[in-house]
């Protein structure tokens, strides 16, 4: 795996894991630590990439907000978030 802050090749060391369980790393050569969802949209949110993937597809196809939040049982605030983080990574692409 590759450091995200230094692109460092090596920085696979593992460190410990968070409060959710999920894996943390720390690079060699800067000492940041970061996990795998790290710069993605899934990163600090408790949603499942399905969860995320269905929330999208919805919205893609014409569903208003508050319907894929009434649909999907994610409250209206997570919806624009993930939805605006999503446009925002595309937007960078």
């Amino acid at each position: 795996m590759k450091c995200l802050f230094c692109d460092h090749p090596r920085s696979q060391n593992r460190h410990g894991k968070t409060s959710k369980g999920s894996q943390r790393y720390r690079c060699c050569s800067c000492k940041q630590t970061f996990t795998d969802t790290f710069d993605t949209v899934y990163y600090r949110r408790q949603v499942t990439a399905e969860q995320a993937r269905t929330l999208l597809q919805a919205h893609s196809e014409g569903s208003s907000l508050r319907g894929v939040s009434r649909t999907s049982g994610l409250a209206y605030g997570t919806v624009v978030s993930i939805i605006r983080a999503s446009s925002t990574k595309l937007m960078l692409l």
